[in-house]
């Protein structure tokens, strides 16, 4: 494995490592993709492999520009109303974080596409990530660069940590600016429906194309689906190591403390709130291992605020960040706040349900 800082000359190298078959962690706008040859279907299996990632789980293709979309889409197969939406869609938010679900090409092998007639395709808002694309001469297939089920990645550190020798190169174009995965859309067949709530609020895409039907509201609303459509649909993922629970804001300011939790708030407004409480008076305000205790003796449970101003697109970008730090301290649980679903709201909750659906030993 190499770690390497994404400039052209080490693009350049991933690229041509990928067009041989090879592994490379990117960096996207979303978070950290682990990047094979869409058509190449060793690469695929490697993916696959890499992630521990089932096979009834579709890949998310990426490409290098919105011209290339019919290499791996096949558009005729829309209604001309999906057709339509397809093109504004595209004209509006890429490169961005939205993900589309169209009919696939056959040529593309059913591996990326988990068999389904189906495939989910998105044209990231990254220099480096269009570059390496481009460069390597093929779609690339980019799933989480991540070990199935935990965390996502914002940092090319968190893939060295999580995957290591699994990948030939990681590209270290620094943190994720969104931090969280792309909100995938499928125009397949039926109404428009959000499969996965991400990083461009429904509310955008509502504004362009009107009513679009979302899909489960959190984890456990809805049967997990046997062969999902997309990436993050099944009821327990983005999890940390540590238990999680998801508390509303007043359940979480009634607990009682916890030396031994961590916690994360949305804003400081709640945090002061909480830190006001029976029982806190010693625990600083963003205290981690040691803050706030002398020498031997027991350290206050970690605190840590998503945004001290309340604002959603800050608390996006920290979510993975932070949940990675507070899972690297070795606490028992970690005690997050639910945001206000608004927005990205949505997508932040999303993630938090599903963290606290993992099921613990």
């Amino acid at each position: 494995m190499r770690l390497l800082p994404a400039t052209d000359e080490n693009i350049k190298t991933a690229a041509a490592l990928l067009a041989a078959g090879g592994l490379v962690a990117f960096p996207t706008e979303t978070v950290y993709g682990l990047g094979g040859a869409a058509f190449n279907p060793a690469a695929l299996v490697k993916i696959f492999a890499a992630k521990n990632r089932p096979r009834f789980d579709p890949l998310i293709i990426h490409i290098a520009a919105p011209e290339t979309l019919d290499e791996v889409g096949d558009l005729s197969l829309l209604s001309p109303a999906a057709r339509e939406m397809a093109r504004l869609l595209t004209r509006r938010f890429w490169p961005g974080p939205l993900t589309l679900i169209l009919p696939k090409r056959r040529e593309l092998p059913d591996l990326a596409t988990s068999g389904l007639p189906t495939v989910a395709v998105r044209f990231p808002d990254h220099p480096a990530a269009q570059k390496l694309i481009r460069l390597s001469g093929t779609a690339v297939a980019a799933p989480s660069a991540n070990p199935f089920g935990y965390l996502s990645p914002t940092r090319a550190g968190h893939v060295r940590e999580q995957l290591g020798e699994r990948v030939d190169i990681i590209l270290d174009g620094g943190p994720a600016r969104v931090g969280l995965e792309s909100t995938v859309l499928d125009l397949s067949g039926g109404p428009p429906r959000i499969l996965r709530p991400g990083g461009l609020p429904k509310e955008e895409i509502e504004a362009l194309i009107g009513p679009v039907a979302p899909g489960p509201a959190s984890a456990g609303s809805a049967p997990e689906p046997p062969n999902p459509r997309s990436p993050g649909q099944l009821d327990s993922h983005y999890a940390p190591r540590t238990g999680l629970r998801l508390c509303p804001p007043e359940e979480l300011a009634a607990l009682p403390y916890d030396p031994a939790g961590a916690y994360l708030f949305f804003g400081a407004a709640s945090r002061d709130r909480w830190l006001a409480g029976p029982g806190r008076s010693a625990v600083p305000p963003e205290a981690g291992p040691g803050s706030g205790a002398e020498a031997g003796e027991k350290r206050p449970a970690p605190v840590r605020t998503l945004s001290e101003t309340g604002d959603l697109t800050e608390a996006a970008a920290n979510l993975f960040g932070l949940l990675h730090e507070l899972d690297a301290l070795g606490c028992a649980r970690i005690y997050a706040e639910q945001v206000r679903g608004e927005g990205l709201g949505s997508a932040i909750n999303d993630r938090l349900f599903r963290a606290a659906a993992k099921r613990t030993p």
